[in-house]
């Protein structure tokens, strides 16, 4: 991945499985969202090619590229409604656009998604009426309003509470389960990363690489790199040291 000249990641290589909720992590300015802009075809890698199955999504011709984006939805970070909108409408949207749905067919279809994210009811309500956390739900409704294969997710519990976070993290997991849905996170939000995360890859801005792939929690037991071990416990291992050097001087 790079911009002009600047690399900003190099030599990454790895792979989702169907199923996984796999986590794209790594401290600020590593290139995580970059990675997913990527993943997504909005970026093009300067080298490389990515693939979705057989299918090589880097060298696709541009009719080839919108029928597979049609497979996949996408949370940003900021939920991304239109605020002119109601909640039906902006789940309506993507129905609208690639279905062939009355629209009737379509409030159907809208209300069904919303009702799986808990805003059964919310319906004829704007964005602005709502919570930051209900917004972040009403945005999955509709990357989820055609039924996905895979789902990607930009840093979804920025901004939440404790308990909002967690309570999406619930929802992303019964999604997989319920959808059959792979699901792609970037986050450095560490609880969610240990609640949901059964695979990953660790982008590391020094070294401009994936220094370390794996189940997070697998990576927080066995992996020795310094960099990742930091991280995945915010120092606090190094703070526990600090503790004991100064309780045994």
């Amino acid at each position: 991945m790079a911009y002009g000249t600047y690399v900003l990641m190099k030599d990454i290589n790895f792979t989702v499985k169907h199923g996984d909720i796999f986590i794209i992590m790594g401290g600020s300015g590593s290139g995580k969202s970059t990675l997913l802009r990527h993943m997504l075809g909005l970026n093009e890698p300067a080298k490389g090619e990515i693939f979705y199955g057989d299918f090589n999504f880097t060298k696709a011709e541009p009719d080839q590229r919108e029928e597979m984006l049609r497979h996949f939805g996408v949370l940003y970070q900021s939920g991304a409604l239109w605020s002119s909108m109601t909640l039906s409408e902006n789940v309506g949207l993507p129905l609208g656009e690639f279905t062939d749905l009355s629209d009737e067919e379509i409030r159907e279809v809208a209300a069904l998604k919303l009702a799986l994210v808990g805003l059964k009811g919310f319906e004829g309500y704007y964005p602005s009426q709502i919570s930051g956390g209900m917004q972040k739900r009403a945005g999955l409704a509709r990357a989820i309003a055609l039924d996905p294969e895979i789902l990607f997710f930009d840093e979804p519990s920025a901004g939440l509470d404790p308990i909002s976070s967690r309570l999406l993290d619930d929802l992303i997991m019964e999604l997989r389960d319920n959808l059959g849905a792979t699901i792609v996170v970037v986050t450095h939000e560490l609880a969610s990363i240990f609640a949901i995360g059964n695979n990953s890859v660790f982008l590391d801005a020094e070294s401009k690489t994936v220094i370390a792939q794996g189940d997070p929690k697998d990576l927080l037991k066995n992996c020795k790199d310094p960099r990742v071990r930091a991280f995945l416990t915010r120092g606090e291992e190094d703070t526990k040291t600090e503790q004991s050097a100064r309780d045994h001087g």
